[in-house]
């Protein structure tokens, strides 16, 4: 494919410096490829930080938007719409969760959960408000998730931080069990660590952290904005652990690149008033099509299938690869992995993949999540020849960075 080249020189520094980018710009998608205004390809395994569930541009959602757009838009808040009211039902039915709110963001998921779960406590555990969450977790940008996050640092950038969390080691249910106190209202966790290098719960932890809260009356809250919808091989990850939480959040893969989250709870912890939780945008149906055709695509088993067996097929490249190459750990469920490197190695090979682009090469896009981990975030419908040329490419810049 040809790149349409619809770029104008814009001044970068009308945009405001909240990330370190390369000078890449990129104008068109489709699919796994990326092309940017030079005309130059890439085969991205970013995809948006785990958003594009179907890859760029895909008809399931192109169709969507295009019915949509000629419908509704927005009726606003205030009102029902049938297609917030539909993906509503098809995610009870998925998640066996009865309840729903539609958010702009992952991030505003998040937020909601931790005021849902703080409304449960006033109502119903004596005013409990504390969440214990975990060491390098991370939930989000707004104030209230950030405090959350245990992604080091957070708690000292825009001070004083929001109270009412306290983190503690992943995978230590002892630490958990000694934490829990009068004034614990809930457990926050995501079952796969993304931010953190792609970093696993035990399932002995995921289903002690249910006995413990089942134990104390505390909720459980699933953080599935990056795990959910397909991209650990079931739709929800905590389905794999075999654990229910009471409330679950998502985000990400849900719109595949339109902006929506999604916060679904347990009938009984329902507790919103009217006016307590809301936003402009939240439930609009042109983003509710969207998600509902995704939820659709992705809920069908043929998908899920198809995603289990591109997640071995990368899982057992980068094994191959760490063995070929000396290097170190393959973590990681269905398509979002990671593999260690040596040293502080990963952001380098994430410039070389990505520089290797020109007129003949295709270049790759992976993300450095930690200085010593690369991550993998395909879209889920990736193909069996794109894996394979994507862990080419990685064994190529592998060898080169090793030999230097």
């Amino acid at each position: 494919m040809t790149a349409i080249l619809e770029f104008t020189q814009f001044p970068a520094d009308a945009l405001m410096h909240t990330a370190v980018r390369p000078e890449t710009v990129f104008v068109n998608g489709q699919g796994s490829w990326l092309w940017d205004s030079t005309g130059r390809r890439y085969l991205d395994f970013v995809q948006g930080w785990a958003v594009n569930a179907l890859g760029h541009a895909p008809w399931v959602i192109t169709d969507a938007l295009a019915r949509q757009s000629t419908r509704l838009l927005q009726a606003g808040p205030g009102f029902f719409n049938d297609q917030a009211i539909g993906l509503a039902a098809e995610l009870r039915r998925l998640s066996g969760l009865e309840r729903l709110f539609f958010a702009s963001s992952g991030a505003e998921a998040n937020e909601g959960a931790i005021k849902l779960a703080r409304k449960w406590g006033q109502l119903f555990r004596g005013g409990a408000s504390t969440v214990l969450s975990f060491d390098n977790s991370f939930h989000g940008r707004t104030l209230a998730t950030m405090a959350a996050s245990g992604k080091p640092g957070f708690d000292r950038i825009f001070p004083p931080a929001i109270p009412g969390f306290a983190k503690l080691p992943y995978n230590d249910l002892a630490a958990v069990e000694a934490a829990i106190g009068p004034d614990t209202v809930a457990v926050m966790l995501e079952l796969v660590q993304g931010e953190a290098g792609v970093i696993e719960a035990e399932h002995s932890f995921a289903q002690g952290l249910r006995r413990l809260c089942d134990a104390h009356g505390l909720l459980l809250i699933v953080d599935e904005v990056q795990t959910g919808v397909g991209r650990c091989g079931e739709f929800f990850a905590h389905t794999a652990y075999g654990v229910k939480p009471d409330i679950v959040t998502l985000g990400k893969g849900l719109g595949g690149g339109v902006p929506i989250g999604a916060l679904l709870a347990r009938e009984a912890v329902s507790c919103f008033a009217p006016g307590d939780q809301g936003g402009t945008y939240n439930g609009n149906p042109l983003v509710c099509a969207v998600a509902r055709a995704i939820v659709q695509h992705v809920a069908a088993p043929s998908f899920l299938a198809a995603v289990q067996a591109r997640g071995a097929q990368l899982k057992a490249g980068l094994q191959a690869l760490s063995a070929r190459h000396k290097l170190g750990a393959v973590r990681g469920q269905g398509l979002l992995l990671a593999l260690d490197v040596p040293g502080d190695l990963a952001p380098g090979l994430v410039e070389a993949l990505r520089d290797r682009a020109d007129a003949q090469r295709p270049g790759l896009l992976v993300n450095p999540a930690r200085p010593g981990t690369l991550r993998l975030m395909p879209a889920l419908n990736v193909g069996a020849g794109e894996v394979d040329l994507a862990l080419a490419m990685l064994d190529e810049a592998m060898a080169a960075a090793l030999t230097r």
